[in-house]
């Protein structure tokens, strides 16, 4: 499992020592902070979110689907997939993913964004899941 590592030289209270962070706990803070996004409907692609509707019937909901991360020692690269409710424009959706997983990485984490890839999987339009009502029968 890849992780980072920082050393601050005093921390609180003067005491010294490490702080690991792993990659899960990046994915899960990019997974929160995409989801607030207003227009975002769910994150991953199709076989992602069916497995998050299960995981989500259990209770036992993944915070970091649809996102993928990479964390060197010093920046974190993230690639992560969305749906889009429609009709809201993609790019700009897209964009305002962008900005706020690079700030709460930045924030949050406290270490540098090289790169955030965003890939728009679907287009949510409300009403479509639902089944076709069946034919009543007299």
């Amino acid at each position: 499992m890849a992780q980072t590592t920082t050393t601050p030289a005093v921390s609180q209270g003067g005491l010294q020592g490490t702080t690991t962070i792993v990659d899960p706990v990046v994915a899960k803070i990019a997974g929160i902070a995409a989801r607030e996004v207003p227009g975002v409907h769910a994150l991953g692609g199709g076989a992602a979110r069916a497995l998050g509707a299960i995981r989500d019937a259990i209770g036992s909901t993944d915070l970091g689907q649809g996102v993928k991360v990479e964390v060197g020692e010093k920046q974190v690269a993230a690639d992560i997939t969305i749906v889009v409710e429609y009709p809201q424009q993609l790019q700009t959706v897209a964009g305002q993913v962008r900005a706020a997983v690079a700030e709460a990485i930045t924030t949050l984490v406290g270490m540098e964004v090289a790169e955030i890839n965003v890939t728009v999987s679907d287009v949510y339009i409300a009403g479509e899941e639902q089944a076709p009502e069946a034919p009543r029968v007299a």
